[in-house]
């Protein structure tokens, strides 16, 4: 494997890492009532991380009919993964539709991907500003992902291209696309104001709890693939502990926060839409994508706000508890162990490490302005 390669696996890496320990720490239903404790291993992060240590409470959800609620612990962050509605036990071509608070939204959907067996054909679709990631820019260019640049920039032909690739290939498709173009961020009045500014001026109803979708990536990707594609997922994501204590809304952790424990639960609810059901005019389907976001306003208010205290801090739905099977993880994240860490124990392979990553970067900034 080229030396890049190893430098590259290392997103792979992170994501394994997390599943294998929710696998190592699962507990069954019936041994619920059982409690650890593990100290922070990241206090390098800050103080604040090195003090608190994390209680693992291991818990079980009830079996019931029409959904699925997985309640899972991931010792690295002591935060429990719910997950609501029913998500296909099969591999499927599909687009995934998100709203978009932080950098934790590229886990989820690896998270989700992980569990069809589909960790490997994720790709992003991405801003423009991204390609500028030391030797990460250039990898996500070679694996698919797509950059896009805001309004009159956006290049429709250099997406339909890139897609035609994609499916010339023969490649699984799982496509993420964050409809919003922004995170969605309470702290930034002024930009949540622009985007119901647009929705009014569009006709459209005002959104409060996330951003109006732009339409233009979701209807090229959704026209292109159609031929391809099985289902779109749309998924309503809510970090928990980005609530304040009279209710009101915070910004959702950053990836330093999330790694520190900063998020009890995450929420995530599952709908699998037909492809068959989207509109392919783009009038018509500028009108179904804000609808998707509309039910996700009214999902995240009922959150946040709801009149009910049962009702409050968790999705409709009930369902059955849902676990990895550790083989889908530890030989994978043993490879890759074995790749990088031999490398990096030598004085000699860490200097070809970060020479690699110097030169890495800047052929790879070369690279994605001559050949996006």
């Amino acid at each position: 494997m080229p030396l890049c390669g190893l430098i590259f696996t290392q997103w792979r890496f992170i994501v394994l890492f997390y599943s294998f320990l929710e696998q190592i720490c699962h507990i069954s239903p019936q041994n619920n009532r059982q409690l650890r404790r593990w100290r922070s291993p990241c206090s390098c992060v800050g103080e604040r991380c090195a003090r608190r240590s994390t209680k693992l409470e291991f818990v079980s959800a009830s079996t019931r009919e029409g959904g699925l609620q997985e309640a899972s612990t991931c010792l690295e962050t002591g935060s429990w993964v719910v997950i609501y509605g029913t998500l296909p036990s099969k591999k499927e071509n599909v687009i995934y539709l998100s709203n978009h608070q932080c950098t934790v939204d590229w886990i989820i959907a690896d998270m989700l991907a992980i569990r069809q067996r589909a960790l490997g054909h994720v790709r992003y679709v991405l801003k423009d500003g991204l390609k500028w990631l030391p030797l990460y820019g250039w990898y996500f260019s070679q694996h698919g992902g797509i950059y896009v640049k805001r309004s009159a920039k956006f290049s429709e032909e250099a997406m339909t291209n890139k897609l035609q690739q994609q499916i010339k290939s023969g490649a699984p498709i799982y496509l993420v696309i964050f409809p919003e173009g922004t995170r969605y961020n309470p702290d930034y009045p002024q930009v949540i104001a622009a985007s119901q500014a647009y929705a009014r001026k569009e006709g459209l109803p005002e959104l409060r709890h996330v951003m109006s979708p732009r339409v233009k990536a979701m209807r090229i990707a959704i026209n292109t693939l159609r031929c391809r594609l099985d289902a779109v997922y749309d998924i309503t994501v809510v970090y928990e502990g980005a609530v304040k204590n009279n209710g009101q809304r915070e910004t959702a952790p950053s990836m330093p926060e999330f790694l520190c424990r900063e998020c009890p639960k995450i929420h995530i609810y599952f709908d699998r839409v037909n492809v068959k059901e989207i509109p392919e005019e783009t009038i018509f389907m500028k009108r179904w994508l804000h609808e998707r976001f509309e039910i996700k306003d009214k999902l995240l208010t009922d959150f946040y706000e709801a009149d009910d205290e049962q009702k409050r801090h968790k999705f409709p739905g009930e369902g059955r508890h849902s676990q990895l099977s550790l083989m889908r993880t530890l030989p994978s994240l043993l490879f890759l162990c074995c790749l990088t860490v031999p490398m990096l124990a030598t004085e000699t392979g860490r200097k070809i490490y970060m020479k690699t990553w110097l030169y890495g970067t800047l052929i790879g900034w070369l690279w994605v302005n001559i050949s996006p």
